[in-house]
């Protein structure tokens, strides 16, 4: 027996630093070394951009994801490598900030 692919996810750039899978919601969050995350279904599809605060704002802070979580709730928590957390609703909104200078991982 072979292995094949359930999916191919399209739409970063760059390679891919972190990834979570939410399979209450059928999602796929991914963030990749200089660009935003995607919200991919479980199929393939691009759903949506995550983008933070200061990307908003037209500073590139938000670019480089190290972690990312996802509940079944629908609530994807991703921590940027400049100290910032940043929570969105499954729909893409950004709920809360928080800024830390410790060493997360």
């Amino acid at each position: 027996d072979f292995a094949t692919p359930r999916a191919v996810l399209t739409g970063h750039d760059y390679e891919i630093t972190c990834a979570a899978i939410c399979a209450e919601l059928g999602l796929v969050i991914s963030g990749s070394k200089e660009g935003p995350c995607l919200v991919h279904s479980m199929n393939g599809d691009l759903l949506r951009t995550l983008e933070g605060p200061e990307r908003l704002q037209g500073a590139e802070s938000c670019l480089r994801p190290k972690l990312i979580q996802a509940s079944r709730e629908g609530h994807c928590v991703i921590y940027y490598e400049n100290g910032l957390f940043c929570v969105f609703s499954v729909n893409g909104r950004l709920q809360a900030t928080m800024e830390t200078d410790d060493k997360i991982r």
